[in-house]
């Protein structure tokens, strides 16, 4: 049966094969681009940091750790926008809609399922517990690792994953299958609506518990890293 873990982790593998090629051809790009244009780059960046700080160094990462953490020259921003093109933000809606489902997903089979559920097609063993772990793992460590960003907007991608994921269980289910994988989901119940409620609210707090990984990553790396973060 297809159940959520699944569908969970095809999004994962899709958003690590993206990373892949986007990030090699990335690099092949920059190994092409003539010396001059790659040294100017750098040569911009390190006046445009040392014009951006203060001379009180100390004053100077007080206010930067109360602020948000953005870029400061609005240079590079664009630069982003023009190189990032259309699979460069597949990759981002990909990243944060696996981020939100690693989580929803873990939670629901560590804290739901394995300790409160008997479900007679389901058995704990050692894979099902890897891909519960490693998942999560994996994408802890890509995201201490990579620059992207985690805006709040992007949680409708979250949800509309769900959505696909409900949507596809209800069209196998009125195709004949019997078998739900998760008895939250079964519609013939009285509670039905109340845990689909419930299904819908905790999203929020998946997607914002990331969010809050993303921001602690960003903090720390401006407290131990101030110079190299605007490098990045």
């Amino acid at each position: 049966m297809f159940v959520s873990t699944m569908w969970t982790f095809t999004l994962v593998m899709i958003y690590f094969a993206l990373g892949t090629i986007i990030s090699a051809h990335g690099c092949w790009q920059y190994i092409n681009k003539p010396p001059l244009e790659n040294g100017e780059m750098d040569l911009f960046l390190r006046r445009d940091l040392e014009e951006s700080m203060p001379k009180n160094p100390i004053a100077y990462k007080d206010k930067e750790m109360k602020g948000s953490i953005r870029l400061q020259s609005q240079y590079i921003e664009e630069e982003f926008k023009q190189r990032v093109g259309f699979w460069g933000y597949v990759m981002q809606i990909t990243y944060q809609t696996s981020a939100g489902a690693v989580i929803l997903t873990d939670i629901v089979f560590w804290c739901v399922i394995v300790p409160f559920l008997s479900i007679s097609h389901f058995k704990l063993n050692m894979l099902m517990g890897a891909m519960h772990s490693l998942n999560a793992i994996f994408l802890l460590l890509d995201t201490a690792l990579n620059n992207l960003p985690f805006p709040w907007f992007r949680v409708a991608y979250f949800v509309l994953w769900s959505c696909g994921y409900i949507i596809f269980q209800w069209i196998i289910h009125a195709c004949g299958f019997t078998w739900w994988p998760y008895p939250f989901l079964e519609l013939d119940t009285p509670w039905a609506p109340i845990w689909y409620l419930c299904l819908a609210v905790v999203h929020i707090p998946c997607y914002g518990l990331y969010s809050l990984i993303v921001k602690a990553k960003y903090m720390i790396l401006l407290r131990f890293f101030p110079r190299e973060l605007f490098r990045i």
